[in-house]
């Protein structure tokens, strides 16, 4: 009985918590974010940069795992929590009220969001009312940005090896160099979160905090389950270990195709869309008590969202390697540093 109150408990407290805000909670606590960037790092080969791999480096990627949701903890900033929070989500069905699919969304975000805008104006009817006191930071009109945001973080992580490699062949500083690697560790850490995130299946669904709509097979409506799945499952049944769960994890993978244009982002939302299809039997499981702490065989419970965190760390793991092969020259700094070289060489 300890158990199932422990568990009502929680999901009574958050569903105050999140009564107000769809998505306030957290996809995955720090603890499952963490463990999806450290398997990643199991998934990169042995001749990945040598640097990321130092138990320094290697704690930092960790640890950043958690950071974007450090960012949600200023909730009432409302510039960080406007630009921040759509990242983590991407309400997939709600899509096709905006005429859209996930084949047909553009490539980039602003030309998304305008289309989200074009929508709402053109078809009011299709949208209910918005409550101005609960979208202060105006998100409720959006579906989530998180296959954007995963998209944009490669193309930062990319960024970051092209000029880490003009400043290792180019003649760029120690500590150049050492400022290149830090900027592609604080990537490499921050970007997790969002694939991660990814891998949850609320965050992929209208039905974030609790089955919304018609609901023939009664699944739960507490909004304090997503809290539940996030965290409060696992640490009342033992925790989350990354090192058991790293022995499931391939070696990278490339992903994306460098000659379309699209191909990067069209494999996320594939990643996206894979995930959505665990989020009814993740409620099965719930209805059937397979994610209750009390019931002696919630291990089931436990191998299904275990293997969300290794679907999250494969597909970070991928994501990383593919950008560290997939990074052109920096050929404007390649440029500046050969004429610094040359200038040195004048004055000497």
């Amino acid at each position: 009985m300890k158990n199932v109150f422990s568990r009502l408990t929680f999901l009574t407290l958050f569903t105050t918590l999140t009564s107000s805000a769809p998505h306030l909670a957290r996809a995955w606590d720090y603890e499952g974010h963490r463990a999806v960037n450290q398997l990643a790092l199991a998934a990169l080969p042995k001749d990945f940069p040598a640097f990321v791999r130092v138990p320094e480096a290697a704690e930092r990627i960790a640890f950043l795992g958690g950071e974007a949701d450090r960012w949600r903890n200023m909730g009432d900033d409302l510039p960080l929590s406007h630009s921040n929070g759509p990242d983590h989500y991407f309400d997939l069905e709600q899509l096709e009220d905006f005429g859209l699919t996930p084949q047909t969304v553009p490539l980039l975000r602003y030309d998304f969001t305008a289309k989200l805008a074009l929508a709402r104006a053109a078809h009011p009817e299709k949208f209910p009312a918005i409550d101005p006191l609960k979208n202060k930071d105006h998100t409720r009109e959006l579906v989530g940005f998180a296959p954007w945001a995963i998209t944009e973080y490669c193309g930062k992580l990319r960024s970051g090896f092209s000029y880490l490699k003009a400043f290792q062949n180019y003649g760029g500083t120690p500590e150049e160099i050492a400022n290149a690697q830090a900027n592609i560790i604080y990537i490499m850490g921050v970007m997790g979160h969002y694939v991660a995130d990814g891998a949850q299946p609320l965050h992929v669904t209208h039905h974030h905090h609790g089955w919304v709509g018609a609901n023939p097979r009664r699944y739960t409506t507490n909004s304090g389950f997503h809290a539940w799945i996030d965290g409060g499952f696992f640490r009342k049944t033992g925790g989350i270990q990354a090192e058991p769960l790293a022995r499931r994890i391939r070696p990278a993978r490339i992903v994306g195709d460098p000659l379309q244009a699209d191909g990067l982002f069209r494999q996320i939302m594939a990643y996206l869309l894979e995930t959505q299809k665990s989020v009814e039997p993740l409620y099965q499981l719930d209805q059937k008590g397979k994610l209750s702490a009390d019931n002696a065989d919630h291990q089931a419970g436990r191998e299904f969202l275990e293997a969300q965190l290794v679907r999250g760390g494969q597909m970070l793991g991928d994501l990383w390697f593919s950008a560290w092969q997939q990074a052109t020259e920096d050929k404007y700094l390649i440029r500046n540093l050969t004429e610094r070289k040359a200038a040195r060489g004048e004055k000497k």
